[in-house]
């Protein structure tokens, strides 16, 4: 899911491999629905947690210089509040809480004293953040060097990412991460099993940050389970890694080693990634989607697409956010929509069934310009509060519970 800082908003002003690929990501989907099925639904305010300054003004269009404070892993939940501190809770196994412990929390727990937190992103167990003065930090799993920290140790604290002072955005993956600069370079670390690095197929996986590329006009990035797609400065879309399922956008199912553009279209203004898919709006407000739809996670009837397909007809959609097999996209009238897995019930319909379009997210049309989505969900009011619902079998809404009841 795409993840860009306070500075960047101000700046901007293998054939077996894929066959082990494929029973893992199988094994992991029934165990998220058979817990799916244990757990209920509803929307839950947390309180004025995070960006009421940001927030004040009232909805605001989602793109590519958006500012992201609230981040949503597998089973955890990041935020960073108004006064630039970070709170976490959900799951702790790998200590992707940050607070030094691995003990899972069912409300927010504040990491560290720093106040200086601007912006965030969640990996399935891991996350990182960026800082006000251009720092990088990254806590959690480490087991494919995902922290960049050079090593491989998991963190139960954050650990900085280098010595940089200019990172501009974030995109936290599986066991990937990518990052831009304010100079507009792209680096990425972590796996690269299937090239999602960007840097050809070696390394296996990369333990601190490389540069992809020579390029200096990257504007965000986003990283799914295996790939990665970035927006330029120009509106091209570029994305390579596995590709399986078509969810590089490129016509085929051929991975790439490198950044590849998608067509030709040079109005992209952001894009999301989720598990084996990706969407993304354009200029003119239009919807695209592409990769898998086993779930109907590109918002449209139908099998995988191998190249960007246009959700319904709405010129109105502003930002879109992808976790998983789910994704929600906000209007410019404030509505948020979310389609495709359901089995937490992230899309908040009173249902458990995967939608093929998008599902309106109740009444309100007063959501602000900033959400997270994973198994569940979180997003902003304009009035600073945060509501979190979905799937919270290891407390990730922060209600102090791990249970759901149906609303």
């Amino acid at each position: 899911m795409e993840r860009v800082s306070r500075a960047a908003a101000q700046q901007a002003s293998g054939g077996s491999k894929v066959g082990r690929h494929a029973r893992w990501r199988s094994s992991v989907r029934r165990l998220v629905t058979a817990v799916a099925t244990a757990i209920g639904i509803a929307a839950l305010t947390l309180g004025t947690l995070p960006g009421a300054a940001e927030a004040s003004g009232g909805p605001a269009a989602v793109s590519a210089s958006a500012v992201s404070t609230v981040a949503t892993g597998y089973g955890h939940t990041c935020s960073i509040r108004s006064d630039d501190t970070l709170w976490c809770w959900g799951s702790n196994y790998s200590g992707e809480l940050g607070d030094g412990t691995t003990t899972n929390r069912t409300s927010p727990v504040r990491v560290g004293d720093a106040a200086t937190w601007a912006g965030i992103d969640a990996g399935t167990s891991y996350a990182c953040a960026t800082r006000t003065d251009g720092t990088l930090w990254c806590w959690g799993s480490n087991y494919r060097g995902q922290l960049g920290d050079g090593t491989t140790t998991n963190r139960t604290t954050p650990v900085r990412v280098g010595t940089a002072t200019t990172w501009a955005g974030v995109s936290a993956g599986d066991s990937h991460t990518c990052a831009t600069r304010t100079d507009g370079t792209l680096w990425c670390w972590g796996f690269n099993r299937f090239a999602q690095l960007g840097i050809g197929t070696d390394p296996y996986y990369a333990t601190a940050p490389v540069q992809v590329g020579t390029a200096t006009t990257w504007a965000s990035v986003t990283t799914g389970f295996a790939h990665t797609c970035a927006v330029r400065t120009d509106g091209t879309l570029w994305c390579w890694g596995n590709n399986t399922d078509g969810q590089l956008g490129l016509g085929d199912l051929s991975y790439r080693a490198t950044p590849t553009q998608v067509g030709t279209t040079t109005t992209w203004t952001g894009v999301a990634a989720g598990y084996a898919f990706a969407c993304a709006v354009r200029a003119e407000g239009t919807l695209w989607c592409w990769g898998e739809n086993g779930y109907g996670q590109l918002g449209v009837s139908g099998t995988h697409q191998t190249t960007p397909i246009r959700v319904g007809t709405a010129t109105t959609w502003s930002g879109v956010r992808a976790g998983f097999d789910t994704a929600c996209a906000l209007r410019t009238d404030g509505t948020l929509w979310c389609w495709g897995n359901n089995s937490a019930g992230q899309l908040d319909d009173g249902t458990t069934a995967h939608r093929y379009a998008p599902t309106r997210i109740g009444a309100a049309a007063t959501w602000a310009n900033d959400f997270a989505v994973s198994y569940h969900i979180c997003a902003y009011r304009p009035d600073g509060s945060l509501r979190c619902w979905g799937n919270n079998a290891n407390g990730q809404l922060g209600d102090t519970t791990t249970r759901r009841p149906f609303r």
